[in-house]
């Protein structure tokens, strides 16, 4: 079966559904190969989500496991529904989201607290995408408190490592080897050199974190922090009757109307990380749109809303995840757009690569050798992913600030947030918003720290 080709500067080829484009496969575009090829090992850090779980809801394996496959299932429908990005976590709010729900005792209560946060997240989602409200709701948040929870949600992240009991102590050599190149190959100035001079280092930087996922899988045992992984034939056996039974609101009951009003600090917190990540998306693919004049690509916030809304909704019923269900998974949509830059001979449709990229997770996830290749280095995988993520929390959220003042409330507001959870956040940002800026708690200031908000004030007195 061929896709159909679309004409110079076009949309990819669709069919109309309300507000969504439908576009299946080998229909309406070409599936890319070497994008579903890194899929099937990258599923690796999907995978990496289970020992979240076994850790906070004392979930097995296989229960875990079958998370992890349903929420890989509903990563397809960003792709499908129009949306041109690689969907993902909401990684930086990991952190906030397993501090709130701990303070619930483990079992029938911890699940149904972790189920009405995430329906809470889905349906305020949903709402702002219908009526297209959200970048209003966001800019009514102060700079200096977006600044602060965005902060303190990387600090979080770092933290959850390298504390006591945290993923450092069972992984150290592993993780450090692993953090270092992986920092080395993503933010390098010098690789960044290099790989520009060299297409095999072109290569391995376009693979993302995959080259050191594949390393850590031998280093790992190398150093005695792992074994050596167990790679049987067959296919993986995710258990969903026990899923449904014991960690759903259909097995455990319904919780109270007082767990969903507790918990929505912790839901704000988290949807300013997550509409921090919708903008990071709507800019990448605009980066991409500009270059590559072939295809005209649609990125809608409002329908991408809908879209990780209505996954978070349904993952709260059938299998809530403390991973949450987040627009973008940052790293791997930054290594297909830099495949789709190279143009149309290179990857014909960019819903191509992000699709084909996701059929390749869920494909792996399936494969038992590939799942026992990654399950000894699961936690080096995670602490990986948190660690990058909180990178790039932390700088994206000191550029929220817009003056000295703003930096000095959202540094308090952070360290709070990160040791007390996004209750104490919140109020500490409220109150030091009011006493330090008073009338102007929404406006706060600008006293052009950044060159970003020189140049935003220079355009303002041209206009």
């Amino acid at each position: 079966m061929k896709w159909k080709k679309r004409q110079y500067g076009e949309e990819s080829p669709y069919i109309p559904f309300g507000p969504f484009k439908l576009r299946l496969p080998f229909i309406h575009y070409r599936f890319e190969w070497p994008d579903y090829v890194q899929g099937l090992l990258m599923c690796a850090v999907d995978l990496a989500a289970i020992p979240l779980l076994m850790e906070l809801l004392g979930m097995p394996f296989e229960v875990a496991l079958a998370v992890v496959m349903l929420n890989g299932l509903f990563y397809l429908t960003h792709h499908l529904l129009g949306d041109p990005v690689i969907p993902g976590w909401i990684t930086p709010a990991i952190p906030l989201i397993m501090a709130y729900v701990s303070q619930f005792p483990e079992g029938e209560q911890r699940v149904q607290a972790l189920f009405a946060f995430q329906l809470t997240l889905g349906l305020l989602s949903i709402l702002l995408g219908i009526t297209g409200m959200a970048q209003k709701v966001v800019s009514l948040v102060p700079s200096a408190i977006k600044s602060g929870v965005i902060i303190g949600a990387g600090v979080a992240a770092v933290t959850s490592v390298f504390q006591v009991g945290g993923r450092f102590e069972s992984f150290p050599w592993t993780i450090s080897i692993a953090v270092g190149i992986a920092f080395y190959l993503i933010y390098s100035q010098h690789f960044n050199a290099l790989k520009n001079k060299n297409k095999l280092l072109s290569t391995i930087s376009n693979l993302g974190i995959f080259p050191v996922i594949v390393l850590a899988i031998i280093v790992a045992p190398l150093f005695g922090e792992a074994p050596w992984p167990k790679v049987e034939w067959g296919f993986s056996s995710p258990d969903f009757s026990a899923l449904w039974n014991e960690y759903t609101v259909f097995g455990v009951g319904f919780p109270s109307f007082m767990v969903f009003i507790t918990g929505l600090p912790t839901v704000l917190a988290a949807y300013i990380v997550l509409f921090g990540d919708v903008l990071q998306s709507k800019a990448l693919v605009s980066e991409a749109d500009d270059l590559r004049p072939d295809e005209k690509i649609d990125y809608n916030p409002n329908r991408a809303h809908l879209v990780f809304g209505g996954r978070n909704t349904i993952m709260s019923l059938f299998g809530p995840d403390v991973t949450m269900c987040g627009p973008m998974w940052a790293a791997m949509q930054v290594v297909v757009i830099e495949r789709f830059k190279q143009g149309r001979k290179v990857m014909d449709s960019i819903f191509g690569g992000s699709g084909s990229f996701r059929w390749g997770t869920n494909t792996g996830l399936l494969l038992l050798p590939i799942v026992g290749l990654v399950q000894p280095i699961l936690g080096v995988a995670l602490a990986l992913t948190l660690l990058i993520q909180g990178y790039v929390s932390i700088k994206v959220g000191i550029l929220e600030s817009k003056s000295q003042r703003d930096l000095g409330i959202a540094g308090l507001i952070a360290a709070v947030l990160a040791i007390k959870g996004a209750a104490w956040g919140f109020a500490v940002g409220i109150i030091l918003c009011f006493l330090i800026y008073g009338k102007n708690f929404f406006k706060g200031e600008n006293d052009e720290t950044f060159a970003k908000d020189v140049v935003n004030e220079q355009i303002k007195k041209v206009s």
